[in-house]
């Protein structure tokens, strides 16, 4: 409580006015020179966001200021304002760089406000503690608090630190391989699919070296991993090894480029467009909206019908009945220039008409068309067509036979 006492004398101080106009050209040059440098930037960037002071370059810039602020001003009288603006700026600085790396990482996720809410509390709160100098007796009593495993003792305050230092090496790789993925692949990778598997790459291998480093930093022994790595290799043999058989199916998906975002395929009856591909399972969008989560090692082993792989074009089909006094040239004449009529179908091929069956109640035809976006769907299409065809035929006075059944009755 001494040191609270202290500071309270202090900023109560005759000269503690100068402290304040130095801190306020702190933060005004801060201002200034964060509104200079995001000019042509994008409102969305970690460094700058949307109005400055919600980026990571404000805090950064006044809290530089500030700490080489109060050395000079040591140098006349004590320092007090100063001394609790630095923890407070620190404590903004790491709220907005946890917080505009998570909405860039994941800009759909809803857990952000909950993440941001959590990670000020926490800041603010080691804020008043540095403030009030009771952070340096919380520490103690925490390093005291320990825990035996085996023939290592563990402190609270080591677990508190090895948290947080995690923590802080997980919001750093999530901003690379954030950056990396929008400057870099996004430039020198077009396709879509490529561009996945490298980002996925990327950001696993970075998350690896951030917990290698973040547990060297709070000194576990690495070679105790050894250990763990071992039993791991034996529950992806045992319990995991349909959970492994997924990610790597991921990955071979990816690299193989056997399926592409946005190609329409076949799985399991389900039809649809694959929308995302994960590193465990693949979304596939059926054309009515449903969507369909399937598992990698699925596609890895079954059958897949990929109907826009080699050629995005797509055969559809429609069938036709007509009476057997009908002319047969003019019904598959109908036929065409009714599909020629709609924009959707290819000219080339073209359509086609045949005479399939001899059917019980009358000659069946089948007419093949061929469109470039099943995507959209073909019911609308196969509706217009259908109308083009009904017109056609009640033009030409060709019936369209109802079902007839003869009976003879024997006496």
């Amino acid at each position: 409580m001494n040191e609270l006492q202290n500071l309270l004398r202090d900023l109560g101080g005759a000269r503690v006015w100068a402290e304040g106009l130095v801190l306020l050209g702190c933060v005004v040059l801060a201002w200034g020179i964060a509104r200079l440098m995001r000019r042509g930037a994008s409102t969305e960037s970690v460094w700058f966001g949307r109005y400055i002071f919600d980026g990571l370059l404000f805090p950064v810039l006044a809290l530089i200021l500030i700490y080489a602020a109060r050395y000079a001003v040591a140098l006349y009288q004590p320092v007090a304002l100063l001394r609790v603006a630095l923890p407070i700026f620190v404590s903004l600085a790491a709220i907005r760089l946890t917080v505009r790396v998570l909405s860039a990482s994941f800009p759909q996720s809803s857990a952000i406000k909950l993440i941001e809410r959590f990670v000020s509390w926490m800041a603010w709160g080691a804020a008043v503690l540095w403030i009030t100098g009771l952070l340096p007796a919380l520490l103690a009593e925490l390093d005291a608090i320990s825990f035996a495993f085996g023939k290592t003792r563990i402190s609270v305050r080591t677990l508190l630190e090895g948290m947080l230092s995690s923590g802080a090496m997980l919001v750093v790789v999530l901003w690379i391989s954030a950056t990396l993925e929008r400057r870099v692949l996004s430039e020198s990778v077009g396709d879509l699919s490529m561009r996945k598997v490298a980002a996925n790459a990327i950001r696993a291998a970075l998350l690896l070296l951030g917990l290698l480093f973040a547990l060297s930093a709070v000194g576990v022994d690495l070679t105790a991993l050894s250990v763990l790595g071992g039993a791991l290799g034996v529950g992806l043999g045992f319990g995991l090894q349909k959970l492994a058989a997924n990610y790597v199916s991921g990955f071979v998906i990816l690299i193989e480029r056997s399926l592409r975002i946005g190609d329409l395929v076949r799985v399991d009856n389900f039809e649809g467009v694959v929308t995302d591909i994960k590193t465990r399972y693949t979304l596939i969008r059926a054309l009515n909206g449903r969507e369909s989560v399937v598992p990698n090692e699925l596609i890895i082993t079954q059958r897949v019908e990929n109907l826009t792989s080699a050629d995005p074009k797509v055969q559809m089909t429609l069938n036709v009945s007509v009476a057997y006094d009908s002319d047969v040239l003019q019904v598959q004449d109908i036929l065409v220039r009714a599909a020629r009529g709609n924009a959707r179908v290819l000219p080339d091929p073209e359509p086609a008409a045949h005479l399939a069956n001899f059917g019980p109640d009358g000659l069946e035809f089948t007419l093949s068309v061929w469109i470039r976006d099943p995507q959209n769907g073909q019911l609308a299409l196969r509706s217009e067509i259908n109308q083009g065809i009904l017109r056609g035929l009640r033009s030409a006075a060709i019936e369209i036979p109802y079902p007839q059944r003869m009976i003879h009755t024997k006496t």
